[in-house]
């Protein structure tokens, strides 16, 4: 049976996740891991004009929040899988399927989703116990802004985290726990195409995600 046809947005950022195969930890440490993605990441923002928000790497999956002026999602992505899959079984000395399979995104159409998203993907180290606070775990790119580490991938413009010139509350908007069943509605809703949340039980009215701050 043939893909549906995808309409690629330019306008719209979107969130992209991948798995590695079988859900197991990618072939090399995570630091190479982490170099290579960093360098390839780099690559597609200039040779594909992406715009990259935010980037998340755990043990067997990543995170990434990119816009695509140009609307070519599809081939910056296919050529980010491509290499860094060829570049982890070159260093790891295999000839293994790297990842799970396609990579999943899912489209981001109002600032509100875009908070939710943001938060998501920064405190998905805390989700899985990897660290205490958003801003301590190395594979991040909040680490880097932060100035704890080298930041070699050429992000946006962080507005979240600056825009309002007060770091400190940003910080504490992260590192506070959101609701857990608004936590798994969002990772739900995240595995659509487009995000979108389902109306209230208690009346025909927009969900407390489409008001609220996650």
């Amino acid at each position: 049976m043939p893909r549906k046809l995808h309409i690629a947005h330019s306008e719209c950022p979107y969130h992209v996740t991948a798995r590695s195969h079988d859900g197991v930890w990618f072939q090399i440490s995570i630091s190479k891991t982490w170099e290579i993605m960093t360098d390839y990441l780099y690559f597609i923002q200039r040779a594909y004009k992406v715009k990259i928000h935010s980037f998340v790497l755990m043990s067997n999956h990543f995170h990434l929040l990119i816009s695509t002026p140009e609307a070519n999602i599809s081939a910056a992505m296919n050529y980010f899988m491509r290499e860094t899959s060829k570049e982890i079984n070159r260093i790891s000395g295999k000839k293994n399927q790297v990842y799970g399979g396609r990579y999943y995104r899912s489209i981001i159409k109002c600032d509100l989703h875009f908070q939710h998203v943001y938060k998501y993907i920064y405190r998905n180290p805390i989700s899985a116990n990897l660290t205490p606070d958003c801003e301590s775990y190395r594979y991040s790119t909040l680490h880097g802004l932060l100035g704890k580490s080298p930041l070699y991938i050429p992000l946006e413009d962080d507005h979240l985290l600056f825009g309002e010139g007060n770091l400190s509350s940003a910080l504490v908007w992260l590192n506070t726990p959101p609701n857990l069943q608004n936590y798994e509605i969002l990772r739900k809703a995240l595995r659509r195409k487009i995000l979108k949340f389902p109306r209230n039980r208690s009346g025909d009215c927009r969900h407390t995600l489409e008001m609220h701050s996650f």
